[in-house]
């Protein structure tokens, strides 16, 4: 994946609100990476789009050193995906749909992670 596939998402009309830029200190530690055994420096490139709060809407591609990096990275981002499950069931119900179709994936050293409201449009952005 490449970071451009983030803004490719939004421009596919994956995402039913205009997100906010995270920069790659706040992802490290939203998607609590440290926590998977991660540094600051192996994510070597990011691009990140999060709502501001109103839906959990988000997309991201985050580069790793290595692929083993990014495979930690990858369940890490299953497991933070399961936390705002479980955050919002009863906080925001009408969510919950689309968390459990996040897009989690890994390819060779890059994680790609998209919580969208046309999931489809997310994939077809980034095949």
């Amino acid at each position: 994946y490449e970071t451009a596939d983030v803004q490719a998402m939004a421009d596919a009309g994956a995402f039913s609100e205009t997100l906010e830029e995270l920069d790659g200190d706040t992802a490290f530690a939203l998607y609590r990476l440290s926590g998977a055994g991660l540094s600051r420096e192996d994510l070597t490139d990011c691009a990140v789009l999060r709502s501001a709060g109103a839906t959990c809407e988000e997309g991201a591609v985050l580069v790793f050193s290595s692929a083993d990096q990014a495979e930690t990275a990858a369940a890490a981002l299953k497991d933070y995906v399961q936390n705002q499950i479980g955050e919002n069931e009863d906080y925001r119900p009408a969510e919950i749909p689309k968390l459990e179709a996040a897009i989690v994936e890994q390819r060779e050293n890059t994680v790609l992670l998209a919580v969208a409201s046309d999931p489809e449009a997310a994939r077809s952005a980034v095949e």
